[in-house]
């Protein structure tokens, strides 16, 4: 039997956003990236330029597509999108900071706090059905580009999905890692079999600042 070919995924987590800056949640709806952000999105397309991908993903919200525009324009590359790899449906925290959604539904703040990734925030999801069908669409990606490299532009929470996946972590544990704006990760997938590469590099931001916003 032939042996399996491993595909590579680069992972970029798109930039800084305006409700980045005052801590709104956003899961599906969108703010523009900040003036921070854009300079990030810069600053990863000069990390990649010269690198060779099969293709390149992204989530279709705002802030990924926009993140993933300045990187295709310097690549050469078109982007395809794929609502699989949109951040978690975060319902009615949609907007809100958490200081507000703390002080308007009370029990659903200690329900989403509470860390069961089976928990669906109402008119949301639950980390669960986010990460099982990020983790599906990224398997599907890796088996039609075996052998080669392809860079996906996403979010924080598929990151984290990836990262849970790739090192065998409960979902429901904490985090215990960095999830930076614009880092850049790397996984290495074949037939079903995840392994990490790389995580969460910012050295191509060291002018610029970054931020964990989880």
């Amino acid at each position: 039997m032939a042996e399996l070919q491993a595909a590579e995924l680069v992972v970029v987590r798109h930039g800084e956003t305006v409700w980045n800056l005052f801590g709104k949640q956003q899961g599906w709806l969108d703010s523009e990236l900040s003036e921070l952000g854009r300079a990030q999105a810069e600053a990863i397309a000069d990390a990649l330029v010269g690198e060779q991908f099969d293709a390149l993903y992204s989530s279709d919200l705002g802030r990924a597509m926009q993140t993933a525009g300045i990187i295709a324009a310097r690549l050469g590359r078109d982007i395809v999108p794929d609502a699989r790899l949109r951040e978690r449906r975060l319902g009615i925290i949609q907007g809100m900071t958490m200081a507000e959604f703390e002080q308007s539904r009370p029990k659903e703040y200690a329900l989403f706090r509470g860390g069961d990734p089976d928990y669906a925030i109402p008119d949301g999801e639950s980390a669960r059905q986010r990460h099982q069908r990020c983790v599906a669409c990224a398997a599907e990606i890796a088996a039609r580009h075996a052998g080669r490299t392809v860079l996906i532009v996403a979010h924080g929470g598929i990151l984290d999905s990836f990262f849970r996946h790739a090192m065998g972590l409960d979902l429901g544990a904490p985090r215990c890692f960095s999830l930076y704006n614009a880092s850049i990760s790397t996984f290495i997938v074949a037939g079903g079999q995840w392994k990490l590469g790389r995580w969460d590099d910012t050295h191509h931001l060291k002018r610029l600042g970054t931020q964990d916003d989880w």
